[in-house]
């Protein structure tokens, strides 16, 4: 027995009728491997076609991969802008500075609607166009499949030996025999088989395709999970004080942004009040400072009058309630600060979250006291101070306002005050951790400078002129939190398995057929001649033919060489 990669016989001659017929079988066996559908229309649309011929050519193009990849690639493309630019959906205050800071810009911005890119009018197009495009070169592929799943191997070429691999022995078991052990062995082997006169057809391979269909669906299904997700999508932050509670509505969220199609009853009802914030740092070391666990400790209930209970919140383990996702995204301080007018009536006092700078915790923030205060001659006024705290101070004369570790090792507070109007009452909104001093004065110290200075807890702060007092009283924490609702992306994960999956198959499962023929030689003894072809070149054909062959020739092995007789007159 041998198995070769080439024909091992004579070269018929290729102008005879045979090899002609030999050809057009080998090449119809080789054609019918493929599962790509059959592409018989022109390079361009014929002259006077009319508009069924138009449209016939557009949606052709439209639905070839070659279309689809360029549509895929623009998709991506128009995404850019997207990231780059702010979007009016996600933080409008961010596009008011980007017009602010590129006027030049904001009339080309508009009309190319950069500042609404995914709901804009060219990357809906190119999306639909995308989707259309997919269904339209699944659909054909799968009824094509369909239809070669239901359908059988050919019958074997008449020339086996010019198949790319090929092997032949001879046998003294009869033909029906061999081609029945035939039929056993490509079995085992997960071939479909296909008797014929003569031989036995076999085909393995099929969920090439079958891969090549399930990414091209997966692609359709990530597609409908993020336009999903896009439009249907929640998200809002807000910042709770310790002891404070957060209740699952529109209006109490600091920050909230929203796919087109959302709306605001589909908030699932729940609400939790931050009990506790634990947070642990590196003591000691190289790495000092460095954060070791954030947990905030809150009691849950879930709906109008649900139980209370007991939960906690850590970094990347969040809080999950009907499909909605409570994340803990941050932490900081909030001083306590009283303030008293002239009279010593206490008018102020409230913890006043300030915001992080650094990693050890430098924040800042703004004290805003709006109603009740009048100055020493009865006249109203609105009060501000700039302030910024420090957990860990260095000490007097080790440096400036900066902290020098995140935990309260020494807690101070800088304050400069200014009196005048907030400007709270212009129905303009403003940033509650910013002073706004465009209608406020600063108050003055001896030598007219402006006032300022710094508080240890437990310190008080006098006004100058008997303006009154502040009064640095204690410390709280706060805690942000995130709550998102993003519908698809669960599907969106399934769509991305099934689509590496079927990529997978695609790329690494052969299509690829074996024959067997077995007839009875001149000399009455039986020739077994297999042979396979493949989709696509590959070392692994040869190898799995030798194998199914070394499994055949076990059940019908090699008849012994014929002896030739020696004449007569030639004996001794």
């Amino acid at each position: 027995m041998s198995t070769t990669d080439k024909a091992t016989t004579e070269t018929p001659d290729p102008a005879s009728p045979a090899s002609a017929a030999a050809d057009s079988a080998d090449a119809a066996a080789g054609a019918q491997l493929s599962t790509a559908p059959l592409d018989d229309s022109p390079t361009g649309p014929a002259v006077g076609i009319g508009v069924i011929g138009w449209v016939r050519w557009f949606w052709r193009q439209l639905t070839s991969m070659r279309v689809a990849l360029i549509l895929l690639f623009l998709l991506s493309l128009g995404a850019i802008p997207g990231s780059l630019v702010p979007q009016s959906n996600v933080d409008a205050l961010k596009v008011a500075d980007w017009k602010r800071e590129h006027s030049s810009w904001v009339g080309v911005a508009d009309k190319l609607q950069l500042f609404d890119v995914y709901s804009s009018v060219w990357f809906s197009a190119i999306y639909l166009l995308l989707f259309i495009s997919l269904i339209g070169c699944i659909v054909p592929r799968s009824w094509q499949f369909v239809g070669q799943l239901r359908g059988r191997p050919p019958a074997a070429p008449r020339r086996l030996d010019r198949l790319p691999a090929h092997t032949t022995w001879r046998t003294e078991k009869t033909p029906d025999e061999v081609l029945g052990y035939a039929r056993t062995v490509l079995r085992g082997s997960r071939f479909r088989t296909e008797p014929g006169k003569g031989h036995v057809a076999a085909e393995k391979g099929y969920l090439r395709e079958a891969g090549n269909l399930i990414f091209h669906v997966a692609l359709i299904v990530m597609l409908v999970a993020f336009a999903w997700g896009q439009y249907f999508k929640s998200e809002g932050g807000k910042l709770v004080l310790r002891g404070t509670g957060f209740s699952n509505t529109l209006t109490q969220y600091d920050d909230f942004k929203s796919g087109t199609l959302f709306d605001p009853d589909d908030l699932p009802p729940f609400s939790f009040t931050l009990d506790r914030f634990d947070a642990t740092y590196e003591m000691t070391g190289p790495q000092r400072g460095t954060p070791r666990d954030f947990k905030a400790y809150v009691t849950f209930s879930d709906g109008a009058h649900g139980t209370p209970q007991k939960r906690e919140i850590q970094v990347n383990k969040p809080l999950v309630v009907d499909g909605s996702k409570v994340y803990l995204l941050g932490h900081g301080y909030a001083p306590i600060v009283s303030v008293t007018d002239p009279t010593g009536k206490v008018i102020f006092k409230d913890a006043v979250p300030v915001l992080p700078q650094d990693a050890n915790l430098t924040s800042t923030g703004a004290v805003k006291v709006t109603d009740g205060y009048k100055d020493k001659d009865g006249k109203k006024e609105q009060l501000g101070f700039n302030a910024v705290f420090v957990p860990s101070f260095a000490g007097e004369g080790m440096g400036t306002m900066f902290s020098q570790f995140p935990a309260l090792l020494n807690p101070q507070l800088a304050l400069n005050a200014w009196h005048g109007s907030l400007g709270v009452d212009s129905g303009l909104p403003q940033n509650v951790y910013r002073l706004t001093t465009t209608k406020m004065e600063p108050f003055k110290d001896e030598s007219g400078q402006p006032f300022k200075q710094k508080l240890a807890l437990g310190d008080t702060m006098t006004l100058p002129n008997g303006a009154g007092t502040v009064k640095f009283e204690g410390i709280e924490r706060w805690a942000t939190f995130s709550v998102t609702h993003q519908p698809g992306s669960g599907l969106a994960l399934a769509g991305a398995i099934a689509a590496i999956a079927g990529l997978a198959g695609s790329l690494f499962i052969q299509r690829r057929r074996i024959w067997v023929r077995a007839v009875t030689g001149e000399d009455g003894v039986t020739v077994v001649e297999m042979a396979g072809l493949g989709r696509s070149e590959s070392t692994k054909l040869p190898q799995e033919l030798a194998e199914l062959a070394a499994q055949l020739h076990q059940q019908a092995p090699s008849a012994p060489d014929p002896v030739e007789e020696t004449p007569e007159g030639e004996r001794g």
